[in-house]
């Protein structure tokens, strides 16, 4: 894995000056993310709306809810809040970029917390809006909880879809021509999960969305499930990239890196390019 950062190493002070919007964006995407992920689950599961009677199928709702946060989490990374930020969303996503040499160290820290902090205020203001609805079972404040198979199979579970996504944002990301489907592929990826896998462990991939359901929740259970194997099945993805693909360096910590956009990753500045220079993103580093 790359060892070194591409930008200088700020102190904790001088990079929150600099990089706040890019902090307050991750949480402010994740927040979003999960107050769609509370609604779409009121609207689909709750007894107190049409579709759960009109739908009799439990994995046709589980569709829905797929195409829907998987059209959500598309929405994000292609706004220009996700291209500004790299619409990381997930305390995991940034820990392998960082171990990748592409994410600071003060970025990687305030990224993860202000993952932490909107994931949990977004699942605060559905239950805010909600009320009791959102407690009820079938929703659950959308906890994500082992399935009725155990434990260690949810683990292996989450374990085996993160490593599926972050080889997907890694192989798509720094592919010349396909870098511009990384937000489809995270999107089908999300779908495809939350229909098939979300059984197994209830879908999680996210240590900042997991905690932001259990917080409002309460209910703390199995909460190191989705603590530890997220990261450790990314970080096994981001090793096998690296194994595979080794002329294909990875290029910076974005899903998307659009020429008219800062970079606080790789240091790249639109501002900075005069009108007579070729726009391009920074080479990889091998």
């Amino acid at each position: 894995m790359d060892a070194a950062v591409i930008q200088p190493r700020l102190t904790a002070g001088l990079a929150l000056r600099r990089h706040w919007p890019e902090y307050f964006i991750e949480g402010g995407a994740l927040g979003l993310f999960m107050v769609s992920a509370g609604l779409v689950t009121l609207l689909v599961q709750s007894a107190a709306f049409p579709l759960r009677a009109l739908i009799a199928s439990a994995g046709l709702r589980r569709l829905l809810i797929g195409l829907a946060m998987g059209t959500t989490a598309i929405g994000l990374i292609r706004s220009r809040w996700g291209k500004r930020s790299g619409a990381h969303m997930n305390p995991a996503v940034t820990l392998t970029f960082y171990c990748l040499g592409k994410v600071a160290p003060w970025d990687a820290v305030f990224y993860v917390v202000s993952q932490f902090l909107g994931g949990a205020l977004g699942v605060l203001l559905v239950w805010s809006v909600a009320g009791s609805s959102f407690a009820a079972p079938g929703v659950n404040y959308v906890v994500t909880m082992p399935g009725a198979e155990g434990v260690g199979l949810a683990f292996i579970a989450e374990l085996g879809i993160s490593a599926l996504l972050m080889l997907a944002v890694l192989f798509f990301s720094n592919h010349p021509r396909l870098s511009v489907y990384t937000a489809p592929c995270v999107g089908a990826l999300l779908a495809a999960f939350i229909a098939i896998e979300a059984p197994l462990s209830g879908m999680s991939m996210n240590p900042a969305r997991t905690f932001a359901s259990a917080f409002v929740a309460r209910q703390w259970r199995h909460l190191w499930v989705y603590f530890i194997a997220p990261p450790l099945g990314m970080l096994l993805a981001a090793a096998f990239y690296r194994l595979v693909w080794r002329r294909r360096a990875v290029a910076c910590a974005k899903l998307l890196h659009p020429l008219t956009v800062r970079c606080i990753h790789c240091g790249f500045d639109p501002a900075a390019i005069s009108v007579s220079q070729p726009r391009s993103i920074p080479e990889p580093q091998s």
